[in-house]
């Protein structure tokens, strides 16, 4: 269970304004905080199946709120990673290239 004060810091970490507290980056950050807590019992119970699969809808959760995050707004997106170090710096870079090489190669999808 995530504390209040690390709940605030987290929110802390990647809020627009003092009261924005739903926001996808936000609710991005607030969720790495909970996947690093549960990850560490985990660790510790290995037999703890239930606490497994709160993990695993978590990072699932995260995930499409990332891939909402990138779509929308990238810059944003790649602030937020940065911020919280979730990725590589690299990984983001090809990311934007990514889809205008495979273009350019001659891919038959068109980029996004």
């Amino acid at each position: 269970m995530i504390t209040k004060e690390n709940k605030e810091k987290a929110i802390a970490k990647t809020a627009r304004s003092k009261k924005d507290v739903g926001s996808p980056e936000v609710q991005v950050s607030i969720l790495t905080e909970r996947i690093k807590e549960v990850t560490e019992h985990v660790k510790n119970n290995k037999h703890d199946f239930m606490a497994r699969r709160g993990l695993m809808q978590m990072v699932g959760r995260r995930k499409k709120l990332l891939k909402y995050l990138e779509k929308t707004n990238f810059e944003l997106y790649k602030e937020t990673v940065a911020r919280l170090g979730l990725r590589k710096e690299s990984r983001i870079n090809n990311l934007q290239l990514g889809s205008k090489l495979n273009f350019k190669l001659g891919c038959k999808k068109k980029p996004r």
